[in-house]
């Protein structure tokens, strides 16, 4: 028996339970966004924090608060739906954790970090430290459970297939870690920071070139095909650049404070920046391929956020190596890309809006049309 019939029977109709139901709805909508909530969700708030940081090099200081804001939003929101999953949803959290998705996890301990690094400039500076005590805390947590978790589970595939850009989170979330450190470390005394941070930036190489190679050896010698060629991708575009920013903060440290001179990280620098220039053109010819050669939709999907994230970080981080290495073209292409990126976080934000409203737009029409069933439409 419907719904419908059974109000009839009971001497209702369907126009005089269907607002009553609504809530129900959206509670049950809602109910069931956080219980599949994806576990890189917290890209949303590390693409919106770059392009925040990217803003405020750029001087757009009210923009630049307006997406701070936006990510802080974001995170409160994020935080305990998380929480909630986890506590009521342990078997689908336990499963992506054992999958080859569990690096996207990591997105838990670099949003703090990412926020972290943009409240310093503003004087946040309690806040900031708020921040990175967390976002370490979860680095130095699940940096080491998510190796762990995949080296020792039996449920894995033995392949490279289950190999992707998202597993440069894994030293990301180590860069993230460094930049809010060696951040810090500008506005408040002590060696720890400092320290702290070149420890952290130089592990995070390892597990970049490591991770490179894993990759690689995904794309080149197994075949690939096109619907699993993911927007995760850029994520290899934005570790080195993240690298790049940790090494920037660094650069202005003194050299007293630091455990390795100013020349290596200024030559890891110019190279990890070269490399990550060098990858853009093939990312963009990969994304050719996909939906222009192998027809691949184009339509909005939550890995659009890993666009946003690296395209802002090279913006930021071309712009402030020029800084400090006195490369005024350097400074100027830099400005140049935020604006892409800026451009870029509002089509995925304006695609995410229409995705998510869509269907709702769409049920509320249909129910206002079974609310009122005798109603002819013009035309």
């Amino acid at each position: 028996m419907t719904d419908g019939q059974l109000a009839s029977e009971n001497g209702f109709q369907v126009s005089d339970i269907a607002p009553d139901t609504r809530p129900h709805r959206c509670r049950a909508t809602l109910s069931s966004a956080v219980a599949n909530l994806h576990p890189g969700a917290f890209s949303f708030v590390m693409g919106t924090g770059i392009v925040s940081t990217a803003l405020y090099l750029n001087g757009a200081g009210t923009a630049s608060a307006a997406l701070l804001w936006v990510g802080l939003a974001g995170f409160a929101v994020l935080l305990p739906a998380y929480g909630w999953g986890l506590l009521h949803r342990r078997e689908r959290f336990a499963a992506a954790f054992l999958g080859p998705v569990s690096f996207a996890f990591l997105t838990i301990a670099i949003a703090p970090n990412v926020l972290a690094a943009r409240l310093v400039p503003s004087g946040h500076t309690a806040i900031a430290e708020a921040f990175l005590a967390f976002g370490a805390a979860v680095w130095l947590l699940l940096g080491y459970a998510v190796p762990l978790a995949l080296i020792t589970t039996t449920r894995r595939r033995p392949s490279l297939d289950q190999v992707d850009g998202t597993w440069f989170l894994w030293s990301v979330g180590t860069d993230s870690t460094a930049v809010a450190a060696a951040s810090l470390a500008h506005v408040t005394s002590g060696g720890l920071l400092p320290a702290a941070a070149v420890v952290c930036w130089a592990i995070a190489l390892v597990q970049y070139l490591l991770v490179a190679g894993i990759v690689l050896a995904r794309l080149l010698v197994r075949p690939l095909n096109p619907g699993d060629l993911m927007t995760s991708l850029w994520i290899f575009m934005g570790a080195a650049a993240i690298s790049v920013l940790a090494a920037t903060r660094l650069l202005e440290l003194p050299p007293e404070s630091l455990l390795l001179p100013h020349a290596i990280l200024t030559g890891w620098s110019i190279v990890l920046w070269s490399f990550a220039s060098w990858l853009i053109p093939l990312l963009l010819a990969l994304g050719a391929w996909r939906h222009g050669v192998q027809k691949i939709p184009l339509r909005y999907e939550f890995g659009w956020w890993n666009l946003v994230f690296p395209i802002g970080m090279y913006g930021v981080v071309t712009h402030e190596l020029g800084r400090v290495t006195g490369k005024t073209w350097m400074t100027s292409m830099g400005r140049g890309e935020i604006w892409v990126a800026v451009g870029v976080w509002a089509v995925v934000v304006i695609a995410m809006t229409v995705t998510f409203l869509r269907p709702h737009v769409g049920s509320g029409r249909r129910g206002d049309a079974s609310t009122h069933p005798h109603q002819t439409h013009p035309g």
